[in-house]
């Protein structure tokens, strides 16, 4: 099974989109989103040094649209993609490209999106100097525990051996001065304490905004930043995403997901790298490949024809008269009481449950409709993104689907 990761802020270095502006057609593309997003991306991503691209409000609509515009050229029709896609996850801002990859977003929704995110996170920054800094090795419980005595969050929990905290720069040089046992300390290259309460004035800015976008559900399985969880709701994820800039990236239980599902090969978005590292401290076993310039295509899509088996690909990348039910992770399925085939169901009402030994997560129904058949029994173990249930969508008086 293939999957296909986008990074996050922290990833860019000066001048990594030159090799992909000799490109013609990613050039044109990167100007159409410099124009979306209000900013030159060509210069940012060729001739701006590091401390600039340094800044929040220029770093993340770099990150989503060299992430975007590499996945056409892998990918220049989107539904082969998809058809070879079996999960797509981003870290972070990344979560954003993935959104736009798997369809829940347009091009340029990302990019207006993104541009919000990283403007409002830069200003919600500058009201107190605020940072981020990696925790390697040590033990998990000593290192998360120190993070907490110092006031600090665990912004990011990227599996073993690597904890981000997060907090003002007077707590961060407090954990510094008494760091964990067996730990290294890393100060990472960002302006704010992201994922963490210091963003709420992003959030609000960001929820408001965020009720006038129209979403597509995903075409290949999504994971997302909060819980590793598949999220088969386009709207679902897009307030995900509104949340996320608030709360910790638990990328460590993405992993976990992939896993699950049996991943075979990842392949991390430009600027690659990060992910894939961290991929193969976590994820043993499985290749991966870090794509960072064209001339990596070719070997990028043998990657891609090798893991990319049409067999393993996402039941949600079709568009037929019913709708599938998907579960959200790896456990036991519990069908809810009265659910059976015939059952006319609101849309979000509750089709079970499913449990694994770290919690219990409803399932709800993505809209409103008929239980037309089961596709698990009751006690059924199950896995992310399997199908569970087919419903035929409600309609409305007119005739068209509510």
């Amino acid at each position: 099974m293939l999957a296909i990761v986008a990074p996050g802020q922290g990833a860019q270095t000066p001048g990594f989109l030159t090799p992909w502006l000799a490109e013609p057609q990613f050039a044109d593309r990167l100007n159409w989103l410099s124009t979306v997003a209000g900013i030159d991306l060509a210069h940012y991503g060729t001739e701006a040094d590091a401390e600039t691209i340094r800044d929040t409000a220029i770093a993340q609509p770099l990150l989503v649209a060299s992430g975007l515009l590499v996945a056409l050229q892998l990918f220049p029709s989107p539904a082969d993609g998809f058809r070879r896609t079996g999960v797509a996850a981003g870290h972070s801002v990344g979560e954003i490209t993935a959104a736009a990859a798997t369809g829940v977003l347009s091009a340029e929704q990302a990019m207006v999106f993104v541009r919000e995110r990283g403007a409002q996170m830069a200003l919600a920054s500058a009201a107190r100097p605020t940072s981020m800094m990696a925790v390697i090795g040590g033990d998990q419980a000593e290192v998360l525990a120190a993070i907490e005595a110092n006031g600090l969050t665990a912004a990011n929990n990227n599996g073993s051996g690597q904890i981000v905290a997060a907090g003002t720069v007077e707590q961060l040089a407090a954990l510094s001065e008494n760091p964990p046992a067996k730990a290294r300390l890393i100060q990472l290259s960002v302006a704010g304490a992201f994922h963490t309460v210091h963003m709420e004035p992003a959030v609000a800015h960001l929820a408001h905004l965020s009720r006038a976008i129209s979403t597509h559900d995903p075409r290949t399985r999504l994971l997302s930043n909060a819980d590793g969880q598949v999220v088969q709701s386009g709207r679902e994820y897009l307030a995900r995403l509104v949340r996320q800039v608030a709360n910790p990236v638990r990328w460590d239980l993405c992993l976990q997901t992939m896993a699950d599902l049996g991943v075979t090969g990842l392949l991390e978005l430009p600027p690659a790298g990060t992910l894939t590292g961290i991929a193969k401290r976590n994820l043993k076993g499985i290749e991966l490949f870090a794509l960072n310039t064209p001339d990596q295509l070719p070997a990028a899509l043998e990657f891609v024809a090798k893991h990319g088996d049409s067999a393993w690909a996402s039941p949600m990348n079709s568009t037929p008269s019913w709708m599938l039910v998907v579960s959200p992770s790896k456990g036991e399925f519990r069908k809810a009481e009265g659910v059976s085939t015939g059952s006319l169901l609101a849309a979000g009402a509750a089709v079970g449950t499913v449990s694994n030994s770290r919690d219990s997560t409803t399932v709800p129904s993505t809209g409103g409709g008929t239980v037309t058949e089961w596709l698990v029994e009751d006690g059924d173990p199950v896995s992310p993104g399997q199908p569970l249930l087919r419903l035929y969508p409600a309609q409305d008086s007119s005739g068209a689907d509510a």
